[in-house]
């Protein structure tokens, strides 16, 4: 990965659809999705063509699929495929992998061997998709230890989500359990994990503030919303006590990295900052430079 020369780097993009066409969200919830964020272009764009959109632009892009097949019932796209197509294009992906927190000892086994033997750099969290609290111990404590050991990274999407949004009961989906306050609680337990907490956190804005301010190890990324629609506080807190801490991300397929930067450039942050929040923040956070 060539950092010099990169635009930016994306730390929040989905594998929607596997190598066989398999998708990890049902249709029903992903056209529900599409409707929601009015989504531009392809809806289930493969890894491959991902990678090439991405080089085009000069950017880097973080990439993952959502287990929560103990939720949802679906499979998800497999983390080892996402691996080496990501492996296959390490001049523009970046893996990290998703383990449902209900599948025990097993996944934090499977966890494990997805770092050492595939060389994922981190691992995704969808507290309201899987169907968990972060802090409840008897969940997903094992997969921090590791993702802890390992010196990965935890990214936990927060805030109210796109998925299910418009059908009936949400699709069953529980918008309580991504409150980014259950994270302060795994940050504390976990001193030394790196953790991203995902979106702005609607309703939820100033407890992300709260915690990503008090934990050194959590960082915030800006996925999900078009920059205009960012809440005054964000904007404030990235410009200062949490410029350092504050990471571009998109949320691709369902938000291009066109419309959020077309967005991003209105906002009111500082050209001291900008740089920071594009790339240099991601960069250091993913052992990409020197700390």
């Amino acid at each position: 990965m060539d950092l010099r020369n990169l635009v930016a780097i994306d730390v929040h993009t989905h594998a929607e659809v596997s190598s066989k066409g398999h998708s990890s969200l049902d249709d029903d919830l992903h056209a529900a999705s599409a409707a929601y964020f009015k989504v531009e272009g392809k809806r289930k764009p493969t890894i491959e063509e991902t990678a090439a959109y991405y080089r085009e632009r000069r950017m880097a892009a973080v990439i993952f699929t959502v287990d929560a097949e103990s939720a949802t019932g679906t499979e998800p796209v497999p983390n080892e495929e996402v691996a080496e197509a990501a492996a296959a294009n390490a001049d523009v992906l970046i893996p990290f992998a998703s383990i449902d927190p209900f599948r025990g000892k097993a996944g934090v086994r499977r966890a494990r061997r997805l770092v050492e033997e595939y060389g994922v750099k981190g691992f995704k969290f969808h507290p309201s998709v899987q169907g968990f609290f972060p802090d409840d111990r008897s969940v997903a404590y094992g997969l921090y230890e590791v993702i802890e050991e390992t010196g990965t990274i935890a990214l936990f999407h927060t805030g109210q989500t796109g998925i299910g949004a418009g059908v009936p009961g949400g699709g069953g989906i529980r918008l309580k359990y991504s409150n980014p306050l259950h994270v302060d609680d795994v940050a504390a337990d976990f001193p030394h994990l790196k953790i991203i907490l995902a979106h702005p956190s609607f309703p939820w804005q100033d407890e992300a503030l709260a915690v990503a301010t008090h934990k050194p190890g959590v960082h915030i990324d800006l996925s999900g919303w078009s920059p205009k629609y960012f809440p005054p506080q964000l904007v404030q807190y990235a410009n200062t006590l949490l410029k350092d801490k504050v990471l571009f991300g998109s949320d691709f397929p369902v938000l291009t990295p066109d419309r959020w930067l077309a967005d991003f450039d209105k906002l009111s942050i500082k050209d001291a900052v900008k740089p920071k929040i594009l790339k240099e923040n991601a960069a250091r956070l993913l052992g990409l430079t020197q700390p």
